[in-house]
């Protein structure tokens, strides 16, 4: 009887290591075989709240992994079953489940890129923010006082010229006053930190004095390199009191009613933006200025008397004159090597 019971005993205990080596066998080799990703199971969603058991389910649904107990068993032996964070992740061919539950702790979410280009209005940026796919829309009809009060903005603040441009990567699901409120942000870093090593000019007495130079700095600009001396330009006509006569000022003056050329009566006709009619800056700025616009009216071209300019190339090198005699002359210029250029177009 005794001999029976030890070998009974014997047979469990062997039954028991052979399942425990079984179960210790498939935990490995469910660690080490790459998961089943495919086209149609690449994206995968971890909602607000989910737990690792939760997850785990999922990825058995979507055919990811074909056993849930042992991602959630793994998942509780390595101590990150707490650690998942919610988000959208790429999932790519060749990852194990260690890694799969790897990128769950680490945050690493599947990013999307909108780009605000310099030269553009609010209006523009705020356009390509309400048809981008993966930006909640949380503003609806509100309008530009209301988003700017959102953000945080002095009371009355006008929009324009605030948003820094730049490229943004940014997860699904960021919501439109999210992405904004990043922009609005880094323009006022930005724009303190230029304040701060500034060359003063008596008529440049605030940051936001600046900014508004610096978006007709922006829109005036046909070459990079030449910001410096077109923001010299603008600065000097302060000095002397001139008119800053600019066109890009009128065309924001005309609104939605610009129809892409401008005319006499155009520059004849006082709205607050037209520096043909008003002295000094325009009353916001016309456009987000880029970072180097900005750099241009912190730091003008040094030493030039220069008053004018005009384009004399296609590709929009300018002439910078000195005296009214000069300019009329490259303008004439211009205008001669325009017409020629069209004379010899077939």
């Amino acid at each position: 009887m005794k001999l029976l019971f030890k070998l009974i005993s014997l047979l469990i205990i062997a039954a028991i290591a052979t399942v425990g080596f079984l179960a210790w066998y498939q935990y490995q080799h469910f660690q080490e075989t790459p998961i089943a990703v495919t086209p149609d199971n690449a994206l995968f969603e971890i909602k607000p709240g989910s737990n690792i058991r939760q997850v785990a389910k999922q990825l058995a649904e979507k055919k990811l992994i074909e056993h849930e107990l042992l991602f959630f068993a793994h998942a509780r032996i390595t101590g990150k079953a707490t650690q998942i964070k919610a988000g959208e992740y790429q999932l790519e061919p060749g990852m194990t489940p260690d890694d799969v539950l790897q990128k769950f702790v680490s945050g690493q979410v599947l990013q999307y890129q909108l780009t605000i280009l310099e030269g553009k209005t609010f209006k523009d940026i705020l356009a390509d923010i309400r048809k981008h796919p993966n930006i909640e829309q949380t503003l609806g009809d509100a309008d530009e006082q209301a988003i700017m009060r959102q953000l945080g903005a002095p009371e009355g603040m006008s929009p324009e010229g605030w948003f820094y441009p730049d490229t943004y990567s940014f997860p699904r699901k960021t919501t439109d006053l999210a992405f904004l409120q990043r922009s609005y942000k880094a323009m006022q870093t930005y724009l303190q930190k230029a304040w701060e090593g500034r060359e003063p000019h008596p008529h440049i007495k605030t940051p936001y004095e600046a900014l508004i130079l610096a978006s007709i700095v922006e829109k005036e600009t046909g070459l990079p390199e030449e910001r410096p001396l077109v923001a010299k330009v603008f600065l000097n006509r302060l000095d002397l009191g001139m008119l800053l006569q600019t066109d890009p000022t009128v065309i924001y003056g005309i609104g939605e009613k610009y129809d892409g050329n401008i005319r006499k009566t155009d520059l004849q006709t006082d709205t607050p933006y037209n520096t043909y009619t008003r002295a000094g800056l325009t009353p916001t700025p016309i456009a987000t200025p880029s970072k180097a616009a900005i750099d241009a009216v912190m730091h003008p071209a040094d030493n030039r008397k220069v008053l004018y300019f005009v384009a004399t190339t296609p590709g929009g090198a300018s002439h910078f004159s000195e005296t009214l005699d000069e300019h009329n002359q490259a303008v004439r210029q211009y205008i001669l090597n325009r017409n020629k250029t069209k004379e010899s177009q077939p």
